[in-house]
């Protein structure tokens, strides 16, 4: 029993990444894929960072350049202002 319980707790840690990944909205840089021309000069594991407006609200997205030089979406806010 404590097998089959391990082995199950194992699969759901493994999936859980992809069940966490943030998803690309329009606007996004990898909205419609990976960009077509490649970061070579930017060392792999620097930031890239990408502001938008999409339905009304403003964006702010972080990006990190991968070993393959794509980019990974690894966190998106949405930037708010106070009322006046």
């Amino acid at each position: 029993m404590k097998t089959i319980l391990t082995g199950a707790l194992l699969a759901l840690l493994i999936g859980a990444p992809s069940a966490f990944a943030i998803e690309p909205i329009p606007g996004s840089i990898t909205y419609n894929g990976q960009p077509r021309a490649k970061l070579t000069k930017a060392p792999i594991g620097s930031t890239v960072y990408n502001d938008f407006y999409d339905g009304g609200q403003r964006y702010h997205e972080t990006y990190v350049i991968q070993p393959d030089r794509s980019l990974k979406l690894v966190s998106r806010q949405i930037i708010s202002f106070p009322n006046d």
